[in-house]
């Protein structure tokens, strides 16, 4: 039996990552080490990169999640007679362009390292 010390942000971004495929983060910490074992080509470099990459993934998801906040907000207001201003709706297409451009960029990365 081993343990692992994290601090609350490295851990919240295991949690999340652990949910995402469905086991506890005991599971994943297993998971993740076996296959890094089996493959003693994996640098530590390129552990580091995927982390990078992973934690930019969650960045521009929360992002997102940002964007469609305001997305909220503007169509509240559109549904109550309101007019956004373009300004405000520019803004909010901007963010949307370049929080997804993150994500592809991200994904690019990942599928790049496999």
């Amino acid at each position: 039996m081993c343990s692992v010390r994290m601090n609350d942000d490295e851990h919240a971004l295991v949690a999340t990552a652990a949910k995402a495929v469905g086991v506890t983060v005991a599971g994943f910490f297993a998971k993740a080490a076996l296959n890094a074992a089996h493959d003693p080509h994996t640098s530590a470099a390129a552990i580091a990169g995927r982390r990078e990459t992973v934690t930019e993934l969650f960045a521009a998801r929360r992002h997102l999640g940002q964007i469609g906040n305001n997305l909220n907000q503007l169509t509240r207001a559109v549904n109550s007679g309101g007019r956004p201003i373009d300004i405000q709706l520019n803004a909010v297409l901007d963010s949307v362009r370049r929080a997804s451009a993150r994500v592809q960029d991200a994904t690019d990365q990942l599928i790049s390292d496999y």
